[in-house]
């Protein structure tokens, strides 16, 4: 469908409500479109669809026009039709017509990631990691073997798949020329990367346990799906990509809890919506916190907004189009280590933003009520562990499976979907601890499942690991990321095979891993976060120090009602290697957190004593 002149015109009022072709005079469209500067396109003639500049006002494009590098970039060349150029660059270079060396470098480093293709220049040139969108991290069996299909040909070390720290999907490995095929593919499975990177609304984080879960306040499910049609639908169009918010200051997260465990981390997004029933009438609803973020200069977590609103689509769905409206037009456009949402409710002042958000609500005449902050849930609570085996409230069972660090190879997204599709309908939920729950198995099939040859001693994948390894999170690493100051995810599962062996624990440890102080590993909510940093170790040959891949060490962050960032590091410059890193952990684990020596088994002593172990 193309866009008439006046769908153009009306990009530029503020609701998307407007943002549907209507009738109006010419001489209307004509005000409206002046008061844009001609130098400013408002259409892209290729896909006939509004660019994502046309959505803002003139102070932001006047901001935008002299701020950072990517922001004139956007200005220059609008984001919204990256995937234009996706199939262009595709069918070009498999014609022999095009090599990606060819490709503009602001299309291969910036531009494409409007699609969800961030080049891996420095580690693996001329292939990419496509980010996918996976709202409430829900997919299915046909999904997760596409995912498979996708990426098998790029080999074992390249062609892998990741589950991410935001309930979603990363396919490694991709080359531009297969990159308009895969999109089919995802598009055909009701899947899109659009959107999904760069100056973009991310995945939508919700409950890995909505619809079965016992303690459940809020079935995130149908709202974490309506927020990401709201960013990422063309409500014109109905197709995936939409313009309005194709062109923010930066990227913007979003978090929506079901439960007092909060498995969303609200407290570490733009935008986190906790489940508080109203004190007076019992409807239940969501406490809106916001500006949490984590960056290389900045970890700020979320603030109360004083904000409460109904737990129903109309209203979260306003609210959410409300702040992203006001975060999008008057964000900071220069500096994009101060563009997140933080530093403008700071700007305003926490009331004075409330009463922006409330102004902009209102505007909308969508019965939408924002009412104070209502009391949170009191009494004692604990969290509970995802990992294992449990009983749902409809008799059925969830399963919980380990994924060490994450990481799948081709053959693992094939095993799970088969179980998956033997056991629980083809369903498979992503966790933010970057594993996997089976739901709805039929009691009868226990016994069955866990003697799956997936689940065999000696497999990658766990029904029921250890307290130290359940939870292990790490972000990519040196192997793919060109930020990264060390390898990450073979480090860390070596780590936490060597603590698993020897040492115990009474409750589930949360061991995060970060290449460097970005912190996508999100080390400040972790027990025990390692983040790569500069090292030295001393030279045996030369009797001098020398540098070696090396480590802070952060402790004592929290999750769920009680939660907390451990900002500083406790360690230091803390060399990588095993030798050295693996004494300091255990130290702490003894500390901190009460660990004790693994009983082991008479037998296994005794096979040591004969030299047979």
């Amino acid at each position: 469908m193309k866009y008439s002149t006046i769908a153009v015109a009306l990009a530029c009022i503020t609701s998307i409500e407007a943002f549907a072709p209507i009738q109006q005079t010419q001489q209307s469209v004509s005000a409206l479109a002046g008061s844009i500067r001609s130098e400013v396109a408002l259409v892209d003639e290729r896909t006939g669809k509004p660019t994502g500049t046309s959505f803002l006002p003139d102070d932001a494009i006047e901001r935008g026009s002299k701020g950072n590098p990517i922001e004139k970039f956007k200005f220059k060349k609008d984001g919204t039709s990256a995937w234009k150029d996706v199939y262009e660059y595709a069918a070009k270079i498999r014609a022999g017509e095009l090599n990606w060396e060819d490709v503009e470098k602001g299309d291969m480093d910036n531009r494409l990631k409007f699609v969800g293709l961030l080049h891996r220049a420095k580690r693996t040139p001329g292939q990419f990691m496509m980010r996918l969108k996976v709202p409430n991290g829900i997919v299915n069996s046909d999904q997760m073997r596409f995912y498979a299909d996708s990426v098998e040909k790029y080999g074992p070390d390249e062609g892998v798949v990741d589950i991410t720290t935001r309930q979603n999907i990363q396919l490694r490995g991709v080359k531009l020329e297969d990159a308009a095929d895969i999109i089919d593919g995802l598009h055909a499975r009701n899947q899109t990367t659009f959107q999904s990177a760069l100056d973009s609304v991310r995945n939508m984080v919700g409950n890995p346990l909505a619809g079965i879960d016992d303690n459940e306040m809020v079935d995130t499910r149908e709202i974490c799906n309506a927020l990401n049609d709201l960013v990422s639908l063309d409500p014109v169009t109905g197709t995936r990509g939409n313009p309005v918010w194709g062109n923010l200051p930066r990227k913007f997260n979003i978090a929506v809890s079901g439960n007092r465990d909060d498995y969303a981390h609200t407290h570490i997004n733009d935008i986190g919506l906790q489940p508080c029933p109203h004190a007076e009438t019992g409807e239940m609803g969501f406490n809106v916190v916001l500006g949490g973020y984590m960056s290389i200069k900045r970890v700020a977590e979320s603030i109360d907004s004083n904000m409460w609103i109904p737990a129903d689509r109309n209203s979260v769905v306003t609210l959410s189009e409300a702040i992203l409206r006001i975060f999008r037009d008057e964000s900071e456009r220069k500096d994009r280590q101060k563009a997140r949402l933080m530093w403008l409710v700071e700007k305003y002042g926490v009331a004075e933003f409330k009463n922006a958000v409330m102004r902009e609500v209102e505007s909308y005449k969508r019965g939408v009520t924002i009412q104070n902050s209502q009391p949170a849930p009191t009494g004692d609570y604990e969290r509970r562990d995802l990992s294992g085996i449990h009983k749902q409230p409809d008799g059925k069972y969830r399963v919980g499976v380990l994924v060490p660090a994450g990481r799948l190879h081709p053959a693992d997204c094939r095993t799970i979907a088969d179980v998956a599709e033997k056991y629980c309908d083809g369903e498979i939920r992503l966790t933010v601890e970057q594993n996997i729950i089976l739901p709805n198995v039929d009691e009868s099939q226990l016994d069955d499942l866990k003697k799956e040859p997936a689940f065999e001693s000696g497999s990658r994948f766990k029904l029921t690991p250890g307290n130290i390894e359940a939870n292990l999170v790490s972000c990519t690493g040196a192997q793919f990321c060109g930020l990264a100051l060390i390898e990450t995810k073979s480090n860390a599962e070596q780590l936490v095979d060597a603590l698993e062996a020897k040492w115990s624990v009474d409750k589930p440890l949360r061991i995060h891993w970060t290449g460097c102080p970005n912190s996508c590993g999100q080390v400040q909510v972790a027990d025990i976060g390692i983040m790569g940093a500069p090292a030295k170790k001393l030279d045996p040959e030369t009797g001098k120090n020398k540098a070696v891949p090396g480590c802070n060490i952060f402790v004592g962050g929290r999750i769920g009602e009680d939660a907390h960032l451990a900002m500083e590091p406790d360690f230091k410059n803390i060399p990588l290697d095993l030798d050295d890193l693996l004494p300091v952990v255990e130290n702490i684990l003894v500390e901190k957190f009460g660990a004790v020596p693994k009983k082991k088994r008479k037998r296994d002593v005794l096979k040591k004593l004969v030299g047979m172990a």
